[in-house]
């Protein structure tokens, strides 16, 4: 499952992954997880163990909100787009359903802000949750893939999935601990534009693990990018198909890891963004 999740707006901003209420475009990319710190003399066996755990941890949630389907190609030959992602006092929706933001406009400027807002959604811990994540599919995929998906996500994020993220199986961390999964995006980009169909890229990074004392998979993050192909439905984008790869990842900060406590009150204090370009 890819689920690595922000974010909030002025007035009529809504929120995704948070509860923040501030409007604001490109957010800092998050410090260092907590856990091991940086710079550590050698691995010890310990060490390597919650690697090896975090490493399948975020290789299971990618695949879990991996698309199956083969990605259609928008009616353009436009090249990729490389313009500064600038803001453009434009705000990019003013309602939202089930948590997910609604009505971007019909232009590139829209189907970027679409691609960003979903991501964030679908790298939320609503995701889960079965209720929270049947939502969150049907607010942002066609009626065809969220079909598709349903069924995919509801057998990868089985009861006995959540146990190896150490939540029960209606996705609940243990008393004490909070689990941590969002994503953070820091850019997009347009791959190609058409009136009906657009292909947005959208580089993130995420945050992902379990904040505890006990925790044997600290929160980390990862760097990816995400590819959406967004078909006109409905007045507003939704996603026909998406796909995600590794990377760009910089080279890893100097900035010492913050403890499990920090993190969690980190995670409840800070509320997300609703992207605009």
């Amino acid at each position: 499952m890819s689920n690595d999740d922000q974010y909030g707006g002025g007035a009529g901003y809504g929120e995704v992954g948070g509860t923040g209420q501030t409007r604001t475009r490109l957010p800092d990319s998050p410090s260092d997880a907590y856990g091991t710190p940086r710079r550590t003399p050698r691995a010890s066996r310990g060490l390597i163990t919650v690697v090896g755990v975090v490493v399948l941890l975020i290789a299971a949630i990618a695949f879990a909100n991996q698309s199956q389907d083969t990605p259609q190609n928008p009616t353009s030959d436009k090249p990729p787009t490389t313009n500064t992602t600038a803001p453009t006092g434009t705000t990019p929706v003013t309602t939202k359903t089930a948590g997910v933001p609604k009505g971007f406009a019909h232009d590139e400027q829209g189907a970027q802000s679409a691609a960003a807002n979903y991501a964030v959604a679908l790298g939320s811990d609503g995701m889960l949750k079965k209720d929270v994540r049947h939502a969150l599919v049907d607010g942002i995929y066609t009626p065809e893939a969220a079909a598709q998906r349903k069924g995919q996500q509801d057998a990868a994020y089985s009861p006995a999935f959540l146990a190896t993220l150490g939540l029960d199986a209606n996705g609940n961390a243990p008393q004490g601990s909070t689990f941590v999964t969002r994503a953070v995006p820091v850019g997009t980009r347009i791959e190609n534009y058409g009136p009906a169909t657009a292909k947005v890229s959208v580089w993130y990074t995420g945050l992902v693990g379990m904040s505890g004392a006990k925790s044997t998979a600290p929160v980390r993050t990862t760097w990816k990018t995400w590819t959406f192909d967004l078909t006109w439905a409905g007045d507003d984008w939704k996603v026909a198909s998406d796909s995600q790869q590794d990377g760009p990842a910089p080279v890893p900060g100097d900035v010492a890891a913050s403890t499990s406590d920090d993190i969690s009150k980190a995670v409840q204090e800070f509320g997300g963004f609703t992207y605009a370009r």
